[in-house]
């Protein structure tokens, strides 16, 4: 039997990636401007970050994202005394539907969020050196990459981009907003925690006095931080208090001691073993990477 078959639309597609990075700056970092005709995509993660795109200034803060468009002029610099951390995705896309995002800044919901987190893990799985080294130069493919990651990054980032569009385009029709539910409360209250931790950061908190805080009990706060954000209660303080340090390596604020006490660390040592288990590399070596890292970009061009 001959069966019909249906032609799926397609409203944009990524043909080619030139560059993915998660770039972790420091504080006086700043980058020349250029053009180049393709899109690049630029997210703060972390920090301010100051943007000329075209004839705008712009200040993106954390969670904010924008794309300049192809031959669009455009620099960038820390700002606010903030080392800021971008992820920047360069890539050919021919659909009309892309021009959407010409002159336009978004602030991401969760769910996109967790799309960039899911490309910046697949960017880390499909490269070597992965997107998060200050090795990272362009994407070269990992011989250990796990199957069809590199496709993964394909899909991922026209997801967003769709999504992206698809919330827009709802907004002009002036949808109804969501009801509240549940899912929303559980982040909100998993915000206002990791609120609290990051006022907290130099302290060494317990579950017990998260849960006597915020009135909830040790098996729905462990299970509920580990629903949202993939982790345990007290492996994401760790992890934010190592993010921390970065920011103040970056900032050349304070030497490894002053560092290790700052943050609640019982010795540098102790500081030290946590950071290499989170980066896989020492404070030091850290330091010295960022710096490199920032010179190589801020003198970068794209070769014709």
């Amino acid at each position: 039997m001959n069966f019909p078959r249906y032609d799926l639309r397609i409203e944009l597609s990524i043909r080619q990636i030139i560059t993915f990075f998660y770039m972790e700056l420091p504080k006086r970092f700043w980058t020349p401007g250029e053009s180049h005709d393709f899109w690049e995509l630029c997210y703060v993660d972390k920090g301010h970050y100051e943007i000329v795109r075209g004839a705008d200034r712009i200040v993106l803060e954390q969670g904010e994202l924008l794309l300049y468009a192809p031959d669009e002029f455009h620099a960038g610099r820390a700002v606010n005394d903030t080392a800021p951390t971008l992820i920047i995705i360069s890539f050919v896309c021919d659909s009309a539907a892309m021009r959407y995002f010409e002159g336009k800044t978004f602030r991401l919901d969760e769910n996109e969020k967790l799309l960039l987190s899911r490309l910046v893990d697949e960017g880390r799985e499909a490269f070597d050196p992965p997107v998060d080294s200050p090795r990272m130069h362009r994407p070269s493919r990992s011989a250990a990459a796990s199957f069809g990651s590199e496709q993964m990054i394909k899909n991922h980032l026209e997801i967003l981009l769709l999504q992206l569009i698809r919330k827009g385009e709802l907004r002009k029709a002036q949808a109804k907003p969501e009801t509240t539910a549940a899912a929303n409360y559980n982040h909100a209250l998993v915000e206002q925690i990791i609120g609290y931790m990051e006022e907290h950061i130099g302290e060494s908190l317990t579950i017990e006095q998260i849960c006597g805080t915020f009135g909830t009990g040790r098996t729905r706060l462990m299970t509920l931080f580990r629903t949202v954000t993939g982790l345990g209660t007290i492996a994401y303080f760790n992890k934010l208090k190592i993010e921390h340090s970065k920011s103040l390596i970056r900032q050349h604020a304070y030497n490894m001691t002053e560092l290790s006490e700052r943050l609640g660390f019982t010795s540098v040592h102790h500081f030290s073993r946590s950071f290499k288990k989170e980066t896989r590399m020492t404070p030091t070596e850290y330091a010295r990477s960022v710096k490199a890292r920032a010179l190589r970009r801020a003198t970068d061009v794209y070769p014709e």
